[in-house]
């Protein structure tokens, strides 16, 4: 069983929801990231998203966009991000990790080489927004033979036999967008995303991660009942563009603690 099958199974043994949260890596610059792993798993994260910085985000809101920018004025490189992953995994061997980016950052490293890189920096699972499902199955084949899990989004706008198609691609877990717009955007319908989410119920028993939006432990409590997880990033991010170097892991690992507390609270 993948890491992150395990951490997702874990929670629902224990009647709870997965916590997934999300930074870009060297941000605000490449020292600030090991530490920013490290408080995220302390105060409760069963998965963290490392962001890998990119020019041209199409999904993101002004909080990652400006946190990418933040990277990537220090040269951040998808080798400096798997870098990064790989010093966490070597003292945490149970947190999951996935990268999440675009598909430009991977063609250009080349599939074979970033599979292999990625497996052995103790990557769990990939995340490319701009890779259509019907395009993956070259770089997925590659992700497989090494236990690397492709993960998926699901919109609102998604169709019903588009969705079918998807999960039965995806592996790890499934991201559904909770609303229609860009990372850290606000006003999620919990009624609209129950809708949404209960077809998807009845195509796989994928877990489920409902992200975007997403902000604090009030909106996390909310989403928690439909899910099997919360995704929280952009309110991480503006965190880490605010508090200097010595006040992050002490910040992020509280936050972090109290979304996991809200989380258990919902449940």
């Amino acid at each position: 069983m993948s890491r992150l099958a395990t951490r997702f199974a874990a929670r629902k043994a224990a009647g709870q929801k997965a916590l997934v949260t999300y930074l870009v890596a060297g941000d605000p610059e490449p020292q600030a990231t090991l530490p920013a792993l490290r408080a995220l798993a302390a105060g409760g994260a069963d998965v963290i998203e490392l962001g890998v910085p990119f020019s041209d985000p199409e999904a993101e809101g002004p909080d990652i966009q400006a946190g990418c920018e933040r990277a990537l004025r220090h040269g951040v490189k998808l080798r400096d991000v798997l870098a990064m992953a790989k010093a966490f995994r070597q003292e945490n061997s149970e947190t999951a990790l996935v990268l999440m980016g675009y598909l430009n950052s991977v063609e250009r490293m080349g599939y074979e080489t970033f599979a292999e890189a990625a497996a052995e920096a103790g990557i769990d699972g990939l995340i490319l927004v701009n890779l259509p499902p019907e395009e993956a199955d070259a770089l997925q084949r590659r992700l497989a033979a090494r236990d690397l899990d492709l993960i998926f989004l699901l919109a609102p706008t998604t169709t019903e036999a588009r969705a079918r198609a998807i999960l039965k691609r995806a592996s790890g877990f499934a991201y559904y967008v909770s609303l229609k717009g860009t990372t850290g955007a606000g006003h999620i319908d919990p009624e609209d995303v129950a809708t949404r989410l209960a077809p998807l119920r009845t195509m796989s028993d994928l877990p489920i991660a409902i992200g975007f939006g997403i902000r604090d432990g009030e909106t996390a409590q909310r989403m928690a009942p439909l899910g099997d997880g919360v995704v929280v990033g952009s309110a991480i991010v503006r965190r880490m563009g605010t508090l200097s170097l010595e006040e992050q892991p002490a910040e992020l690992e509280g936050f972090a603690r109290s979304l996991r507390e809200a989380l258990d609270a919902s449940c």
